[in-house]
């Protein structure tokens, strides 16, 4: 039996064998090091140089794959000197590697949810599945399957063949289904004894709460408003989210013993909100100190939102009848009554705009307009939003602002003078900055006024933090850490202020991780994975794809709907669903879950566009007959030469060349090699990167 020795890595003491490499231990102690060139079935080869680690008291770097452990040693992956190498290994081969690790869609998604795998999910009928894979990254499938503005859309291949595959529906629909068979709980690590308390229920702090608790912590969710949701619940309107839906998913984040205090605010109330109305609502109203809720919790996390709307900036803004946006639709998500009339005119472009002037023409408001001051094509609001109110009645004038409000003998707003514009040169944004026309100003009759250009922090019982010049949290980038120690900060709060809610969501998962880390006595400061993208021309992507149209949402009729906050949108049937999931193209790298490399490159910030210049050719060869082999993904490693030749013993591929030039070809003498290859495949199982797929 061998002697048992101890070793460090990374600080961790960890238990071996005598005889075993440091890759070894570090292995079967749950320590993780990259590497790409070690296989247990060859000898230590060391060339790929990712391994290194540095001991303390040592000299020079040693490869993790080759280097026997000592008792006593004590080694780190994590020194600057071991880091840089590692880092430079790793830029030196992504700069030589061409071909998509992941979809453009998971790209797109800026909580990088892995779209094309619970699209082939769906594809295959496994509904629980997606689900499950949804979820490890996003907590409220059903509810922003409905209401993201899906930018991984914008980024899918499938566009170039005619249209972009039906993403957020699909999400959206899986999600219903799985809710209706009883729900999906993943199951939560074992308790830390360690409690987070989370500022805010709206997107961020629901996500953070969610993989918090998933992590063992006790976390609660304190909120000012009556019910948990954020702007999902109070600055959507029902017909596009219904709050059943919200609800039940909110029961599955609680089910993983998450608790939610509703009711209580924070510090000074600045917003004015009525805390009897929202008693009535079923909410218990409370204030509580920043500095007494800290207490209660070993680490915080601020997600309050931004719950304030931007001012018009212009001349009787301020009279009665002039709504702000997000106080009309929070009114209307607590039933509270609303009294609008007839003329309503709603100044913005974005989806809350459309989400106003949607919600008044359910109101009853019998002539909507909506003012924004560029041309249709600069409306940041999605394109199906503007033609469905469309469709309900709502006319827009583009390039108008709004220059003056006149209040009537009654002291209420009466009409509103409009400054015509004119588009002129691109401003930061890149679109054409809207300018006044010299002169050129109309005026309509109008029985409410309603503003929605943007969104607000209120930092009002939060002085201790350190804040921006717009008045947002400060959070570190890659820490959402604040000035206070413990203290955490995400979502439309922080830095550059209110974005999506998925945005959001994002933010939520990543501090999460950091904050779980603190927890457990670490650092972390994360930072963007460097993914490899192939550039491919529309052509390219829509060659050998046969048309299929995009499935359509079944809607309700225009002339119902605008006669009830009711559900827009009835739901794919189970052969749409999987119909248009069988759209997807599956762009990323088949290898995806198990490559090595994209393993080794989640860990470290890497800038292979340091080291740019020749590239081997991205061909891809059959000469192996059943082993299709990708010469843009191969890394040199030689792990199916070695295969090959020193296990398998027919030496059938081998290196071609010397230098840069290099290449792995097929140099079998034998005529019968592929016959062969069909049964065995042990090159294309070995390879670290995904180069070599079965056919």
């Amino acid at each position: 039996m061998s002697e048992e020795i101890t070793i460090t890595i990374n600080g961790r003491e960890c238990k071996g064998a005598a005889g075993q490499t440091i890759l070894d231990i570090a292995g079967e102690n749950g320590i993780f090091i990259a590497n790409l060139c070690h296989n247990g079935e060859l000898g230590h080869y060391g060339g790929c140089s990712v391994c290194v680690c540095e001991e303390e008291g040592g000299r020079r770097l040693l490869r993790a794959c080759a280097t026997p452990a000592r008792d006593g040693q004590v080694v780190s992956t994590e020194t600057e000197r071991a880091s840089r190498a590692r880092k430079v290994a790793l830029e030196l081969i992504m700069s030589d590697h061409t071909g998509d690790c992941l979809g453009p869609c998971v790209h797109g998604c800026p909580n990088h949810v892995q779209v094309q795998d619970y699209v082939q999910a769906i594809a295959h009928g496994q509904t629980r599945d997606a689900v499950e894979i949804i979820k490890e990254r996003l907590p409220l499938p059903a509810s922003i399957g409905r209401v993201c503005p899906h930018p991984c859309e914008t980024e899918c291949r499938r566009q170039h063949v005619e249209e972009p595959v039906s993403i957020c529906y699909l999400k959206a629909a899986a999600a219903d289904r799985v809710i209706d068979g009883g729900g999906y709980v993943p199951t939560c690590a074992p308790a830390t004894g360690k409690s987070v308390g989370v500022i805010g229920g709206g997107p961020a702090g629901l996500t953070a709460a969610y993989f918090l608790a998933l992590a063992g912590h006790d976390v609660t969710v304190v909120d000012a408003m009556p019910q948990m949701g954020g702007m999902l619940r109070y600055g959507i309107p029902e017909y596009r989210l219904p709050k059943g839906t919200l609800d039940a998913e909110l029961a599955e984040i609680a089910g993983l013993g998450v608790k939610y205090e509703n009711g209580v605010h924070i510090g000074v109330d600045e917003l004015g909100r009525d805390f009897r109305a929202l008693e009535e609502q079923g909410g218990f109203a409370r204030n509580e100190s920043f500095e007494d809720f800290r207490a209660r919790f070993d680490a915080t996390i601020v997600a309050n939102g931004a719950w304030t709307s931007s001012n018009l900036r212009c001349e009787g803004e301020d009279l009665p009848g002039v709504w702000d946006g997000i106080d009309l639709l929070e009114r209307v998500a607590l039933g509270q009554s609303v009294e609008l009339g007839d003329d309503v005119v709603i100044v913005g472009g974005g989806n809350t705009a459309m989400d106003a002037c949607r919600t008044a023409v359910r109101l009853g408001a019998k002539n909507v307009s909506v003012v924004y001051r560029r041309t249709e094509a600069e409306m940041p609001a999605e394109q199906i939003e503007i033609d469905e109110a469309r469709e309900e009645g709502v006319a827009f004038r583009f390039l108008r602002n709004p220059l003056r409000v006149v209040s009537g003998p009654d002291g209420r707003v009466a009409e509103v003078e409009l400054q015509v514009m004119e588009l002129g040169e691109p401003d930061a944004s890149g679109r054409r900055r809207p300018v006044p026309v010299e002169g050129k100003t109309e005026t309509i009759p109008v029985c409410a006024m309603i503003a929605a250009i943007g969104q607000k922090v209120s930092a009002v019982g939060f002085e201790e933090l350190e804040l921006t010049d717009w008045k947002t949290i400060v959070a570190g980038e890659g820490t959402y850490a604040t000035n206070l120690p413990g203290v955490y900060a995400c979502g439309d709060n922080t830095n550059d202020g209110a974005g999506i809610a998925i945005e959001a969501i994002a933010e939520g998962r990543y501090c999460a991780q950091v904050v779980d880390a603190y927890l457990g006595g670490m650092d972390l400061v994360l930072h963007e994975p460097y993914y490899s993208e192939r550039d491919l021309s529309p052509r390219e992507i829509a060659e050998g794809h046969e048309k299929a149209a995009r499935a359509q949402m079944p809607t309700v009729p225009a002339a119902e709907r605008r006669e009830n906050f009711g559900p827009v949108y009835l739901g794919f049937s189970d052969e749409a669903m999987v119909a248009e999931a069988q759209r997807c193209l599956d762009c990323g790298c088949f290898d995806r879950h198990e490559c090595r490399l994209l393993e080794a490159v989640r860990h470290d910030d890497l800038h292979p566009e340091r080291f740019a210049g020749e590239r081997h050719g991205a061909y891809k060869e059959q000469s192996l007959v059943c082993i299709e082999r990708d010469q843009g993904k191969c890394i040199l490693c030689g792990t199916c030469v070695r295969l090959c030749e020193k296990v398998v013993g027919k030496g059938i591929i081998g290196l071609q060349g010397r230098g840069f030039p290099t290449t792995i070809e097929t140099i079998a003498a034998d005529p019968d090699f592929a016959s062969f290859c069909a049964t065995c495949k042990r090159c294309a199982e070995g390879c670290p990167t995904g180069a070599l797929k079965v056919l």
